[in-house]
């Protein structure tokens, strides 16, 4: 089985509070992006494994993936196990879900494979459990996300922007980066709830904000260069994507992007992925 996962961007992320188990509580507004990892399963393997493309993804039971399905055979009591391969195109560490996304795709293509044995909010229970950003990848829409990201309502009114993705170059941690943050300045005066849902209309002055990007620009000011470079080239907003460093830029004229695309992909240190904003599906699976 072939399944297509997909990253994601955060068009809003608001810190609310930290909680005794050590997540934070949030309120973030993600969709898809059409940048994809490639995910390969092969069911009744004597033992689960997985080999990856990218020498910095780990190859052992820490992998998220490799959790997603050591979990799902574990609650189906199956004796066997899974061979995943990943073919990597989301940067790793970068603040697209690269990892959480994988999982999701796991979980849905060995869903598949054994009959649907599971609903979808068996599998949100499930990914929950291993990461965060895991049930909005299962779910499948843009969504507005509470609690830890387990809280999902579709996100309706988004236009259908061309996304430039810009990875700087270097990876950052993202329990570092929450652990970093400073919840007395987390004061947001963005509106960011009910005028992003039903009918309401999204704004990249009003809406596009993230209480991340203060902590990782301290340490990495590139991400200011970043932005700096979409807007001068025509991008309608530009913010930092979850606990970053990637920056994406929100583009209506198509040419503007392509315009961008090529003068950015110039930086060498820098990886530039010119995308499409999905707003119908998540991760798709190729028998």
């Amino acid at each position: 089985m072939k399944i297509l996962s997909p990253a994601k961007i955060n068009l809003f992320l608001h810190i609310t509070g930290k909680r005794s188990d050590g997540y934070h509580d949030l309120v973030t507004i993600m969709c898809c992006v059409s940048l994809y990892d490639t995910i390969f399963l092969t069911t009744h393997a004597k033992k689960t494994t997985v080999s990856c493309s990218n020498p910095e993804v780990p190859e052992d039971e820490t992998n998220i993936a490799f959790k997603a399905a050591d979990l799902f055979l574990n609650r189906l009591n199956r004796q066997e196990g899974v061979k995943i391969t990943i073919k990597k195109e989301i940067p790793v560490a970068a603040g697209l879900g690269g990892g959480s996304s994988n999982a999701a795709a796991v979980f849905l293509g060995l869903n598949r494979c054994y009959g649907y044995p599971f609903s979808l909010d068996d599998l949100m229970t499930m990914g929950i459990s291993i990461g965060a950003d895991v049930p909005f990848f299962l779910f499948g829409k843009p969504a507005r996300a509470s609690g830890i990201g387990e809280k999902l309502e579709v996100c309706d009114g988004l236009p259908s922007y061309k996304i430039l993705l810009v990875y700087p170059g270097f990876g950052v941690s993202t329990a570092e980066v929450y652990k970093n943050v400073d919840l007395g300045l987390t004061k947001c005066e963005k509106p960011l709830t009910k005028p992003l849902l039903g009918k309401g209309k999204f704004s990249t002055e009003y809406h596009l904000y993230n209480d991340l990007e203060t902590v990782v620009v301290s340490r990495h000011p590139e991400i200011i260069a970043v932005k700096e470079s979409l807007l001068s080239h025509g991008a309608r907003g530009a913010l930092m994507s979850g606990s970053g460093p990637t920056v994406f830029g929100l583009f209506s004229d198509h040419d503007q992007a392509l315009a961008a695309n090529r003068v950015l992909s110039k930086n060498a240190e820098w990886q530039v992925f010119l995308t499409d904003m999905i707003i119908d599906a998540g991760c798709i699976i190729d028998v």
